[in-house]
């Protein structure tokens, strides 16, 4: 039986969690309290802070699941820590196209960082496993990357240029009643598929001619009898 007074606000043109931070170290700084008077902050951040946090979680637990994935399908640790080097090379666009795009991160947003794991992920698969089928069949490293590189090239081209068409339209109608959870998603993924896939044809097979698995190369005869000869 509490006497109570509502303060009520809407955020727009910046997140919800960081308005909600400042307002309290403002109020905290600046607002003394009388005598039995306290203060109670709710709404909608709390649910924005614990869907955080789940889709955090989640994150972390699908980056887990599809590297242990990886590990059963190719038998290998290094192999599986090269497919997913693209990740990083993901995020840099999706990062760059949340800054352009205002610098607000959503659930949306963290939803299509979510997304560009795979798209990412399928990127590595495809040069890797186009190694290994080269590899078996006697290529030398050098010349079955970069013979994997260039088969795959049109294909990886192929599937981020029809992704990314399909996104242009959810991504320049962000202002539109309706799309405020698909534009945030489609930005994003739209920034990774960019980053991604010029930097995978360059950083994947350099990483893969640095650090790939020696067991799993197989020497030609002609180039072993050469290689002893040297």
């Amino acid at each position: 039986m509490q006497r109570k007074i509502v303060i009520q606000c809407n955020v727009a043109g910046r997140d919800l969690r960081s308005t909600v931070n400042e307002i309290q170290a403002v109020v905290g700084e600046e607002v003394p309290l009388p005598d039995g008077y306290y203060l109670v902050y709710g709404g909608q951040f709390e649910s924005e802070a614990e869907a955080s946090r789940l889709v955090g979680i989640l994150s972390l637990l699908a980056i887990l699941a599809v590297f242990f994935l990886l590990y059963v399908a190719f038998a290998s640790f290094r192999l599986a820590v090269l497919m997913m080097s693209n990740l990083p090379l993901a995020l840099i666009g999706g990062v760059a196209a949340v800054f352009l795009s205002g610098g607000i991160l959503s659930i949306a947003s963290m939803v299509g960082f979510i997304t560009l794991l795979g798209i990412a992920t399928r990127n590595g698969i495809l040069l890797v496993s186009r190694y290994e089928d080269l590899l078996r069949k006697g290529r030398s490293l050098h010349s079955a990357i970069l013979e994997g590189s260039m088969d795959r090239l049109n294909p990886i081209l192929m599937t981020a240029l029809t992704a990314g068409l399909a996104l242009i339209p959810l991504a320049l109608t962000g202002h539109r009643p309706g799309n405020e959870i698909q534009s945030p998603l489609a930005v994003v993924v739209l920034g990774g598929l960019i980053s991604s896939t010029f930097l995978n044809m360059v950083v994947v097979p350099a990483l893969c001619s640095r650090f790939y698995p020696k067991q799993r190369v197989r020497i030609q005869p002609q180039e072993r009898q050469n290689t002893v000869t040297r």
